[in-house]
């Protein structure tokens, strides 16, 4: 899957990442159909949904959260570059990276055999959002059936 501004130069525009259990946002996808239907050009919306809470919790660990920040902020060249910046093992990194790859957060792009793998991100921000009820006002946990 290709993701929208893999290229830091391509845009100056501010990114947020929204990483939601459970559901998507429905009226976010109503609101940019509408917006397509009026012949209008929607803003970018990133948004990752995870079913499983395990993966809500690879996304938010602290070295995680460490290798996000400095590929945002940094943008380095490399996996090693990455791992310098983090003052962490490159075996170590590379693991989180492609585990970070996995959930679609990041891209490895690699441009050939004996070429440097840069890993990189296309937004600024995450926002997690972890809705506490099922949006009717009941508790899932209660829900009879």
């Amino acid at each position: 899957m290709e993701n929208p501004g893999t290229d830091p130069d391509e845009t100056t525009e501010y990114r947020i990442m929204h990483i939601r259990f459970g559901t998507g946002n429905a009226d976010r996808v109503e609101e940019t159909l509408a917006a397509v239907d009026r012949g209008e050009e929607p803003a970018p919306y990133l948004e990752r949904v995870y079913r499983d809470v395990e993966n809500l919790h690879r996304v938010t660990r602290p070295k995680n959260l460490e290798l996000l920040r400095a590929l945002a902020t940094e943008r380095p060249e490399s996996i090693r570059e990455t791992a310098r910046l983090v003052d962490r093992d490159v075996r170590q990194v590379h693991r989180n990276l492609e585990e970070l790859e996995e959930l679609d957060l990041i891209t490895l792009e690699s441009e050939g055999l004996g070429k440097p793998t840069r890993p990189q991100v296309w937004y600024d921000e995450i926002a997690v959002e972890l809705p506490l009820t099922t949006g009717d006002g009941a508790n899932e946990d209660s829900v009879e059936g």
